[in-house]
């Protein structure tokens, strides 16, 4: 996979979260992802894809800063700089000690009914969870500790946040279950995390959000209260953003199990007015509480999904450092 300069300026704008996919020819179609179907393997070649795209990219040092080395600063021991990699980069990096890489990251997968949907090849739910497995897969590259949360009306799935032989085995295989529940209730699983996770962490929530705002921000908040950093994926399929409804049809709710007859003509304007509204609340309220929020549509490829994951957690990882590099006011220092 090559990865253009200006495919990689699109995807480093933050305010283009909704990209086509079908401007993304050098990555892999998602349909043709999903015929895989090991969950692990099929998160290996998201990974080992995108990274070896930006490698090959004038964006090399972006991939770098999340492999073992980061940037020299000043200050640092010059007897770990890697020469080779200046010689290939033409930049300053130094081998990262372990204490320096280690995160601890909760990822909550929505698996209840309405995950279920989906009007192309694979549901949402099939979405969510390569998603899942691929930051899991990346993270673990990375020596870093990662727990799963499944949820639906109910807990389903408890991994603890844990770094260890056969760990990521368990999580892909927590991933596979098939759907189980009805309806969703986010409160539980965003309880779970802040109850159990005695360390801060990153909360990395995948979910298509039909909830009330007002329970959302609720919990979402009490998480940042807790000093977790949080990142909100929204997943959605195409049919639901665009309202691809061109007959009239007995529509059939998911979760309640209501039977509705619906003239798409009839209410396609009103329904994309409240799915707007919706949509635009969750945005605010994420934007107030200091959240990242991205929206997933289930036909972008999954490798501008891991981007945005990593972009992510890069850009709060420079913030974390600016913070600790402010002087004291008090001292100066």
């Amino acid at each position: 996979m090559r990865t253009s300069r200006s495919k990689l300026r699109q995807m480093t704008d933050g305010r283009s979260h909704h990209r086509d996919a079908r401007s993304s020819a050098s990555f892999i179609d998602p349909a043709a992802l999903m015929r895989i179907k090991n969950l692990q393997l099929r998160a290996k070649v998201v990974v080992e894809g995108l990274l070896s795209g930006l490698h090959r990219s004038p964006y090399h040092g972006f991939s770098v800063e999340f492999s073992e080395y980061r940037q020299y600063s000043d200050g640092d021991d010059l007897r770990y700089l890697d020469w080779r990699l200046f010689a290939r980069s033409d930049r300053y990096y130094i081998k990262r000690f372990e204490d320096e890489t280690n995160l601890r990251c909760y990822l909550l997968v929505d698996l209840s009914r309405s995950m279920g949907f989906g009007s192309l090849a694979y549901s949402k739910a099939d979405y969510a969870k390569t998603a899942a497995a691929t930051f899991a897969y990346f993270l673990s590259t990375q020596r870093d500790a990662v727990g799963l949360t499944t949820f639906d009306e109910r807990i389903g799935d408890y991994l603890p946040a844990r770094f260890r032989p056969g760990h990521m085995h368990r999580i892909m295989l927590a991933l596979e279950r098939a759907l189980a529940g009805s309806a969703t209730d986010l409160a539980a699983a965003l309880e779970q995390v802040a109850r159990t996770a005695a360390k801060r962490g990153l909360v990395v929530l995948l979910s298509d959000l039909l909830a009330p705002i007002e329970t959302l921000e609720r919990h979402l908040g009490y998480l940042r209260s807790r000093g977790h950093e949080v990142v909100v994926m929204r997943v959605l399929d195409p049919a639901e953003t665009e309202f691809r409804f061109a007959e009239s049809a007995i529509f059939h709710d998911l979760e309640s199990g209501r039977q509705l007859y619906v003239d798409p003509e009839t209410v396609r304007q009103r329904y994309l007015e409240r799915f707007g509204d919706h949509a635009a609340a969750i945005s605010r309220a994420c934007s107030r509480l200091g959240i990242d929020f991205y929206r997933l549509d289930t036909d972008r490829p999954l490798e501008l999904a891991l981007f945005d994951f990593l972009n992510s957690r890069l850009r709060r990882g420079r913030q974390t450092t600016r913070r600790r590099s402010k002087p004291s006011a008090a001292g100066g220092f």
